[in-house]
């Protein structure tokens, strides 16, 4: 049987967000995923390729994922809000979720801009069971929310992003409080250039890992 694939519109809080949603290759679903894309204003879409692999290597492990685009990208209604909109956006849409699959956990996972999205996202709500933070930006001011984030946080790294260099990102790391796991992918830039491959191999590789250590 096909995997399910829906267009849809989610009722966000500044108008309608255009997303997508799809469910995993093959098995009964056993996560469901929130899907955060780059930067709206550097032209960041939920079709970016970091964001689409970052979908199917959560697909691969079992996930439903939902990509969305923020308010006043392509078809999605309202304008820019300086990353606290951004949030409430991704707060719909993990809303929707939770209404198609109440049995599940929820998972909120960000590329770049959406990694800081997700993060403050699960610092505000306790329905995200866990986080996954794809090349999060350390050169980016205001980092204080991570620090208040509690449920596990898998961080994704480029080993040459240079939004968040090595040394720079090791040390942020290293302060924030456990649970914390980090995954360095050799890659030429931040958008994974020449490692794609292997960064959707990672994604997937933590998405079993986490249902395993879950019990599922």
């Amino acid at each position: 049987m096909p995997r399910k694939i829906e267009s849809l519109f989610v009722t966000g809080p500044a108008g309608r967000l255009e997303a997508l949603l799809e469910e995993p290759e093959e098995g009964v679903p056993v996560e469901a995923a929130v899907v955060c894309h780059p930067h709206p204003q550097h032209g960041g879409t939920m079709h970016n390729k970091v964001v689409y692999r970052l979908a199917r290597g959560l697909r691969k492990a079992g996930c439903v994922a939902l990509r969305f685009n923020y308010r006043g990208v392509n078809r999605s209604q309202g304008t820019y809000d300086g990353g606290f909109g951004e949030t409430d956006d991704a707060r719909a849409a993990l809303g929707e979720l939770q209404e198609r699959y109440p049995e599940l956990p929820l998972l909120a996972a960000g590329f770049s801009f959406g990694s800081r999205v997700v993060l403050r996202l699960a610092s505000q709500t306790s329905a995200v069971r866990r986080v996954i933070a794809v090349g999060f930006p350390t050169r980016v001011p205001d980092r204080a929310f991570v620090y208040h984030v509690h449920v596990p946080k898998y961080f994704i790294q480029s080993s040459n992003d240079e939004f968040g260099p090595k040394d720079e990102f090791s040390e942020f790391f290293a302060s924030l409080p456990p649970p914390k796991h980090l995954d360095w992918v050799t890659a030429e830039d931040h958008f994974f250039r020449d490692a794609l491959a292997e960064f959707e191999r990672a994604v997937e590789r933590i998405g079993r890992e986490r249902q395993h250590a879950a019990g599922m």
